[in-house]
């Protein structure tokens, strides 16, 4: 899980700090929508629908958006806490029009359709905490399986490349454990200040994740960081002693949830040059 409970904590001391105003607060607010992102340069013209996903557990209400013309490779995307909110959708899309197939899931389908967080990112985070609860182990992986499956149905999906899946705070685990579930299609798994990567069990998704044959990209917040200061030693020896490739790294300045563009303390510059190393990851890791 992540660390929710810091989330009005770090809005504040961001507030307080300048680095995001009460106006731009306001707007996310008020009006439940995301910040834009910046334009991907030649951007691919896209085709993007709501879909239905069938589970184990019922149906998955998704956000599906992928090339207009011909085939690309197919990620998967887990959001944070908050769910599947106009934020996510942008974010699918702009990796869409960056050449890939993106299911954007909603991770809580088997209590609420989307929207499960009202106020997106600035939703109190007490409110959408039990959804996160009913979420476990069993409930990652099927799920996994799932969604990985019914993107190789797609005709826009290529089937002759791996997949990538890339996870937000909650989702950072969900999105270990996806590769754990699909080892052989996953190749490519990104953790933006994902929560709970490394516990003391032997379910940890790092161990499970460790056993895949994806290369990985983890962004920490530095606040993250301080609380838990182990974990990337944990993640880096864990991954090395696996032969598997991993970039690891403190995003000095960064606070809990920086990376979608209507979280409380979102942080552009950061949330771009982890954006950037997404893409170098993927074009190398789905190529």
């Amino acid at each position: 899980m992540c660390d929710q409970d810091h989330f009005e904590d770090d809005r504040k001391d961001y507030e307080a700090r300048g680095l995001v105003t009460r106006k731009q607060f306001g707007k996310i607010v008020g009006a439940g929508i995301a910040m834009m992102l910046p334009q991907v340069a030649n951007a691919a013209a896209v085709t993007e629908s709501e879909v239905n996903v069938k589970t184990p557990d019922g149906t998955a209400d998704c956000y599906f958006v992928h090339p207009a013309t011909g085939t690309a490779p197919g990620v998967l995307i887990w959001p944070d806490i908050f769910g599947l909110r106009p934020a996510f959708r942008q974010m699918g899309k702009r990796l869409a029009e960056s050449g890939y197939s993106v299911l954007v899931v909603n991770p809580f389908y088997r209590a609420k359709k989307a929207p499960t967080a009202e106020q997106g990112g600035a939703t109190p985070i007490q409110s959408v905490m039990p959804l996160a609860q009913g979420l476990n182990e069993t409930t990652h992986m099927t799920d996994a399986k799932a969604f990985i499956g019914w993107l190789d149905q797609q005709a826009s999906v290529a089937k002759n490349r791996k997949m990538g899946t890339q996870g937000y705070c909650m989702g950072g685990p969900i999105a270990f454990r996806t590769a754990a579930a699909v080892p052989d299609r996953v190749g490519a798994v990104g953790s933006f200040h994902g929560g709970g990567l490394v516990t003391t069990m032997p379910n940890s998704p790092h161990l499970q994740a460790s056993k895949s044959k994806a290369q990985f990209l983890i962004a920490i917040a530095a606040n993250d960081d301080t609380r838990a200061p182990n974990d990337k030693v944990a993640l880096k020896e864990t991954f090395a002693a696996a032969g598997l490739p991993a970039e690891i790294e403190v995003y000095e300045g960064s606070a809990h949830g920086w990376c979608p563009p209507d979280s409380t303390v979102y942080n552009e510059p950061l949330a771009e040059k982890a954006w950037s190393r997404l893409l170098a990851l993927y074009s190398k890791a789905l190529a």
